[in-house]
């Protein structure tokens, strides 16, 4: 097992690339199970997460190429059972049920394993499925579909008590490709990554009109073939990277970006006071020593992004001012505070509310990452701290984010990975 040692206090610098989004590689990977034809999948990000969906398309049967953020997959033949043992690790597996329902109509699906913070419930997803007309059974930890006698359009809500639901968009949008008839998905995710996805289906043969907005219209075709399709840049990578380049630094430049994805967390900057400076394709950002606290509340997309609000907590720190941040989409997203105390935050976690008393200097510690974005915020708060900060479960960085630590090196963070 690996751990992250962050000296702090050093200044940030310089230009990077922002990776391919993990949570458009995902789905739009699991989407290619859609054809028996070869698809080509570019701009992937090297994460865990990504090599364990590759894996598990190869286990179900594809034929699977990966070079150099290139995936080529060939699903000529595959299985139509993804076994616990295939999906335990990542919970993002799940979306491998909306295409193998809508090639095979009939799969068994394990559930994903649990998640740290907090319930994510597949209730949509199966919603999703019954109401295209599959007959879906929970036994023993696995979901059951069976539409044999086809799949047909319908119109669905996938609306949820904290928004829309990202994966289970996915899911019903990929299987209802296939279904005879058209179908409305109302209360669809807006976000970007969906889009993405579609735009992939797109390509593929399919017809859909509507995404990117909370209603998505799919007239259903009898057959999908293969593509190309280059994955949009991640933005929540970029978020950090801008957080990091805001706390300490003399302005960083993000390349290969999307802005127009970012427009609430740059929003949410320019608040603050922190200068920001946008092309069609580029971010820089600089720190603003008399930068203002801010009040923030996470929304599905295209509000504040709840991915967004650990490393937000670690701005918050040395910003002099008092913040807030409230959380309504995983309110027990908050594992990251106890850590950041341990440092010397001066935070205060009142239900889903976070109270931070920013300006106050951090110490290096040994804390420990609990999930993916509270891992990142970490890392930020560890090179906001004066000494030596120790990060360990670091497998939980290497899911989302595609060599972290040389791309602040390469901004001139001194960081070492080292074994535990």
């Amino acid at each position: 097992m690996e751990k992250l040692i962050v000296h702090g206090g050093t200044p940030l610098k310089g230009r990077i690339n922002v990776s391919g989004s993990k949570n458009s590689s995902l789905p739009i990977l699991a989407a290619t199970l859609l054809t028996k034809e070869s698809c080509t999948i570019r701009n992937v990000p090297d994460l865990s997460d990504t090599n364990y969906m590759v894996r598990i398309l190869g286990e179900l049967g594809a034929d699977v190429e990966r070079a150099s953020g290139v995936v080529i997959t060939k699903a000529e033949k595959i299985k139509s059972t993804a076994p616990y043992d295939l999906v335990r690790k990542m919970r993002a597996s799940i979306c491998v049920l909306g295409p193998l329902t809508g090639r095979l109509k009939r799969c068994v699906v394990s559930l994903p394993g649990g998640c740290v913070i907090g319930d994510r419930p597949v209730d949509l997803h199966l919603k999703g499925m019954e109401a295209l007309g599959a007959i879906v059974k929970v036994d023993g930890g696995d979901i059951d579909v069976n539409a044999r006698k086809g799949l047909k359009g319908c119109e669905i809500n996938l609306m949820g008590k904290h928004g829309s639901t990202v994966l289970g968009t996915d899911n019903v949008m990929m299987a209802a490709t296939l279904a005879k008839g058209t179908t409305i998905i109302q209360g669809a995710a807006a976000e970007p990554e969906v889009e993405d996805l579609a735009n992939f289906l797109i390509k593929m043969g399919a017809k859909i009109e509507g995404a990117g907005t909370h209603r998505i219209v799919i007239e259903g075709v009898k057959e999908l073939h293969g593509a190309e399709h280059k994955v949009i840049p991640d933005r929540i990578e970029a978020g950090t990277f801008l957080v990091a380049g805001a706390i300490l630094g003399e302005g960083i430049t993000l390349r290969r970006v999307n802005p127009d994805h970012l427009r609430s967390v740059l929003d949410a900057f320019k608040h603050c006071g922190i200068p920001i400076e946008t092309t069609k394709d580029s971010i820089t950002v600089r720190p603003n020593p008399k930068a203002r606290g801010f009040d923030l509340t996470t929304l599905p997309y295209p509000g504040f992004p709840t991915d967004m609000q650990a490393q937000f907590c670690a701005l918050a720190c040395a910003i002099p001012d008092t913040s807030t941040i409230t959380e309504t989409i995983f309110p027990q997203r908050f594992m990251h505070v106890a850590e950041m105390k341990r440092m010397g935050a001066n935070i205060d976690l009142q239900g889903a509310t976070a109270r931070i008393r920013g300006g106050e200097p951090l110490k290096g510690a040994p804390v420990m990452a609990s999930d993916l974005r509270a891992s990142a915020a970490l890392v930020l708060a560890g090179l906001l701290a004066s000494g030596t900060t120790e990060i360990h479960r670091l497998y939980h960085i290497d899911r989302g984010y595609e060599h972290l630590d040389d791309k602040l090196i390469a901004l001139g963070a001194n960081i070492e990975r080292v074994q535990e």
